[in-house]
C-alpha cells in the first residue's frame, strides 16, 4: 500500500471525501441581504458553489450534498452539485470540475477519489481564480487546494485502534486488518493510525493477516473469510469503515467466533451506531460531514464576498461511540451516537 504524506497533529495548528455525470442537485435560490462593500458579490450576483462527490449514492455524500444544499440555502447561494458514476471514477471528478469553471463558480468543494489523479484540473481552476476545498479526503500534495475541511484519519484510526487494544485488557493481540483501497490517502491514514493507538507497527508479529476490501461489505465478507481459514485464533479486528465491519460479522457468525473478535470501525453512520448498539461492532470513530459540507459553502461565500481565502486543514472532529467504554479512550454511548448520526 503506498504511503500518503500524514494527516496528523502538525497540522492542526493552521487555521479554522464524469465519463457521464450524474447531476446530483441543482439549488437555485433567492439571494440574501444586501452589503455596502465594493469587494461584495452585490444583490444581483448570486455566489455559486459547486460540489463535487465521489458517488451521488453513498450515505456519506448524500450526507455532505444534502448539508451544503442546506447552508447554499441559508446564506443565499446557487448549489451546483455533480457526482462521479462510481467510487473511483476520476475521469468524471475532472469533467465535473471542468464543468463547474465553465458555470463560472466562485468555489469547489471536492471529496478526491484520487489524491493525486486530479490535480491538473485543480490547477487549472485554482488558476481561473476558483477557490478549491477538499472535504473527507486530503490531495496529495495537500496544498494543492486552498485548504482541506475533513477528519483528522490518522486520528481517527489512531482513537479505533486505542479502543480495541484498551477492550482487550490483558490479552495478547492477535490482529486481523480489513482495509481500503490501496494507495488512498484516507485508508492510508486510517492504517496507520490503528497501528499506532495498537502500539504495533506494520512489521509486528501481532499482525496476522490483511485484506483489502474497498470499503464494500460484500468483499469485506470474503476477505474475512479467507483470514479466518488462515488464522481462526485471532481476537481483534482492524475494519476501514462499518460496511466492511458489517461483512466481517457476517463471516464471523458463519464461523462461530462474533463473540471472540473485538471489532473497531470508523464512519458514524445511523446504520453502525446501530450496528454497535447490536454488538456487531464494539466501537466506531463517527465523524462529521455536515460540519465539513457547511463549513466549505461558509468558506466559499465568504471569499466570493470579501476575498477571505481558507487555508490549511481544518479537522471536523472525531468521536468514538460505544457501550463498553475502557479507560483512557474518550467515548460517547450509543444513545448520544443515534442522536448525531447521518445516514
Amino acid at each position: 500500500m503506498a504511503r500518503a504524506i500524514r494527516q496528523g497533529p502538525q497540522r492542526k495548528t493552521i487555521q479554522t471525501k464524469a465519463g457521464a455525470l450524474v447531476a446530483a442537485g441543482c439549488l437555485v435560490l433567492a439571494a440574501a441581504g444586501c452589503g455596502s462593500d465594493e469587494e461584495s458579490t452585490g444583490d444581483d450576483e448570486q455566489v455559486k458553489v459547486g460540489l463535487v462527490t465521489k458517488t451521488d449514492s453513498n450515505p456519506f455524500f448524500v450526507k455532505l450534498r444534502e448539508s451544503a444544499a442546506a447552508e447554499a440555502e441559508a446564506e443565499g447561494a446557487e448549489l451546483i452539485a455533480l457526482a462521479g458514476k462510481f467510487d473511483g471514477d476520476n475521469e468524471g471528478q475532472v469533467a465535473a470540475i471542468e464543468n463547474l469553471v465553465s458555470q463560472g463558480v466562485q468555489g469547489i468543494l471536492i471529496t478526491p477519489n484520487s489524491s493525486t489523479g486530479i490535480l491538473d484540473a485543480i490547477d487549472k481552476a485554482r488558476q481561473a481564480g476558483v477557490i478549491v476545498i477538499a472535504l473527507d479526503t486530503a490531495t496529495d500534495p495537500e496544498d494543492a487546494v486552498d485548504a482541506t475541511f475533513a477528519t483528522d484519519n490518522l486520528q481517527a484510526g489512531v482513537l479505533q485502534g486505542s479502543w480495541v487494544r484498551g477492550a482487550l485488557g490483558d490479552a495478547q493481540p492477535q490482529v486481523l486488518m480489513l482495509d481500503g483501497t490501496p494507495g488512498g490517502t484516507v485508508d492510508t491514514f486510517r492504517h496507520d493510525g490503528f497501528l499506532e493507538g495498537m502500539g504495533l507497527t506494520e512489521n509486528s508479529p501481532e499482525i496476522l493477516g490483511m485484506e483489502n476490501t474497498n470499503g464494500d461489505q460484500t468483499k469485506a465478507q470474503t476477505a474475512m473469510e479467507n483470514l479466518l481459514q488462515r488464522e481462526p485464533d485471532a481476537n481483534a479486528l482492524y475494519t476501514i469503515n462499518e460496511p466492511a465491519a458489517a461483512g466481517a460479522y457476517q463471516a464471523m457468525e458463519s464461523a462461530g467466533l462474533e463473540d471472540r473478535i473485538t471489532v473497531g470501525s470508523i464512519d458514524g453512520s445511523c446504520t453502525g451506531v446501530e450496528n454497535v448498539k447490536r454488538g456487531v461492532i464494539g466501537a466506531t470513530v463517527m465523524q462529521f460531514p455536515a460540519k465539513m459540507a457547511s463549513e466549505g459553502v461558509k468558506a466559499v461565500v465568504a471569499y466570493a464576498k470579501d476575498g477571505t481565502k481558507p487555508s490549511g486543514f481544518v479537522d471536523t472532529g472525531a468521536e468514538v461511540i460505544t457501550d463498553e467504554p475502557v479507560e483512557g479512550v474518550a467515548s460517547k454511548d450509543t444513545a448520544w451516537g443515534l442522536e448525531n448520526c447521518w445516514g
